[in-house]
């Protein structure tokens, strides 16, 4: 076990580019998600579905893409940004899905408006081919031969030895039932982060949370929010029946709500357009109401604006729909006769004040489901550490808690001051350059930093709740050095993209090695 680099096994588990290729390479941006893929360019995740349903194979090229490109990202076979870095929305989200991604290829300029993007003096326009080496970060012109990953024998056999000898756990980040699935596959000891906003976006339910959105009153709201608890009930049951016997944390709703609205500079373009054209008065007048509402959602800082559990807390009914829908997909699955462990995950908190609002109505909404239904369940209510104040009160927070799961992508962010897509595409390779920095935070844990917050916030949290399950879920829980760092710091587990299991677990068993190792030459001496 000692003898393998676990970042290696990233390669057995994706598909590759066919080394004996020949390869004419256009660009290079920053090897995202792993894997390769060859396909037509299409501009807009609409787009890209329409081709896939025409039989092709798609690459999904954007500027930078957003929770509203989820249902393109899904069918692309590999996915192309101009901006963003490793722990961008769309490396993210690709890495979930085991999609290849190359991000922040600065070297193309793509035009949307156009369908079509340059770079090193070609054109590419929407239908000519293109390949990506995710490995590499290489953006190749034309169609290149790929080969497919093999799993043997031997690898099932290793990851068997992972598991005899390691003790933190590991868990998936998984926002559908598929991934569940293949995180189980993969070796899951259950989820480690459900992320409930990209349930919102799919095509019968965006025009709902649209009205709930822009709902005048909490009527309104009401109603629009009763027509997707039954959706956010099926997608729940759904990843739990999945990960039946498993524990299971659902995070509520996180990001500020004018994502999931049209974007204002399109939709400004399109209200001129209107005007210019004489068209329909009503038809200008509802987009110039909707414009209106983007125009008072839209924040100057949205990550650390109305967003988290601030929307909890301001827009109570939209938690309370969420809740209702796990515990009755909850009970529902008892009645199956079958196991479930549900945790729900509140983001963003600041103090305890903010988590004991929040739990007590998770906790009126267990009981009203449980004598409704009649049926008896065991949950747990905790919360996302993604706040260097939330990790320094820990020891308060934990009062209200029965797990932290600290957001390691966000508090990095929080911590250093950084923005991660500005930063990674304008000064980390510089500061990486002149060794002002390591290692990217956003890769490697900061375990100097970011990691004394973990470490101050889980000794604090234990010592005024000693039950207190504790865990990361931001992508370093699928890096090896950081996994390590989470064994010997004492944490219980940590999640990661279904496809960095194998890594996180073997990481995992090589951290008890070491520390055993460590252990035995003390004695010696």
């Amino acid at each position: 076990l000692m003898r393998i680099d676990p970042a290696q096994l990233e390669q057995l588990l994706h598909r590759r580019i066919d080394p004996q290729a020949k390869l004419e390479v256009l660009a290079s941006g920053l090897p995202a998600s792993p894997g390769a893929a060859t396909g037509v360019v299409a501009f807009t995740a609409d787009r890209a579905v329409e081709l896939v349903e025409q039989g092709k194979k798609v690459i999904l090229v954007r500027s930078e893409t957003s929770p509203e490109d989820i249902h393109g990202m899904a069918v692309a076979e590999g996915i192309l940004t101009a901006r963003g870095g490793r722990t961008s929305h769309a490396a993210v989200v690709a890495r979930g899905m085991g999609k290849c991604c190359v991000a922040g290829c600065e070297a193309i300029k793509v035009n949307e408006k156009e369908k079509e993007f340059k770079v090193n003096g070609f054109m590419f326009k929407e239908g000519d081919f293109i390949s990506l080496d995710g490995n590499t970060g290489r953006v190749i012109k034309g169609k290149v031969s790929t080969l497919e990953p093999e799993l043997s024998a031997e690898f099932t056999e290793l990851m068997k030895w992972a598991n005899e000898i390691k003790t933190l756990g590991v868990r998936a980040n998984a926002d559908t039932p598929a991934d569940a699935r293949l995180a189980r596959e993969m070796g899951a000891e259950g989820v480690g982060l459900c992320r409930t906003e990209h349930m919102f976006f799919g095509e019968e339910r965006l025009p709902y949370v649209q009205q709930m959105i822009l709902a005048e009153n909490k009527e309104e709201r009401r109603k629009a929010l009763e027509k997707l608890e039954p959706m956010q009930k099926d997608d729940f049951k759904g990843i739990l029946k999945e990960m039946e016997g498993l524990p299971v944390i659902i995070r509520l709703l996180d990001p500020p709500l004018h994502e999931f609205l049209p974007n204002y500079e399109d939709l400004l373009v399109e209200v001129n357009k209107l005007r210019m054209e004489k068209a329909d008065e009503k038809r200008v007048r509802e987009k110039e109401s909707l414009l209106e509402k983007i125009v008072a959602l839209r924040e100057v800082n949205p990550m650390l604006g109305h967003r988290g559990c601030r929307l909890g807390i301001t827009f109570p009914e939209v938690y309370n729909m969420q809740t209702r829908a796990v515990f009755e997909a909850v009970a529902e699955l008892i009645a199956e006769k079958r196991s479930v462990e549900p945790e729900i995950m509140i983001p963003l908190v600041i103090n305890e004040k903010e988590l004991a609002i929040l739990r007590k109505e998770v906790i009126r909404i267990a009981e009203e489901v449980m004598k409704e239904k009649k049926v008896k369940f065991e949950y747990k209510v905790g919360t996302m550490i993604e706040l260097p104040r939330a990790a320094l009160c820990a020891d308060k927070i934990a009062q209200q808690a029965d797990f932290f799961s600290y957001g390691t992508n966000d508090l990095t962010q929080t911590t250093f001051g950084f923005s991660r897509d500005d930063a990674e595409g304008k000064f980390i390779p510089i500061y990486l350059e002149d060794k002002i920095l390591a290692d990217n935070p956003f890769e490697i844990l900061d375990q100097e930093g970011v990691g004394q917050l973990i470490e101050i916030g889980t000794q604090r949290g234990r010592k005024s709740n000693k039950n207190l399950e504790v865990g990361i879920c931001g992508e370093h829980g699928g890096e090896p050095s950081s996994v390590k760092f989470c064994h010997r710091i004492g944490l219980d587990y940590v999640s990661c993209s279904p496809y960095r299991i194998p890594i996180a677990r073997l990481a995992a068993a090589q951290a008890k090695l070491e520390e055993d190792m460590v252990e035995e030459e003390a004695r010696g001496r």
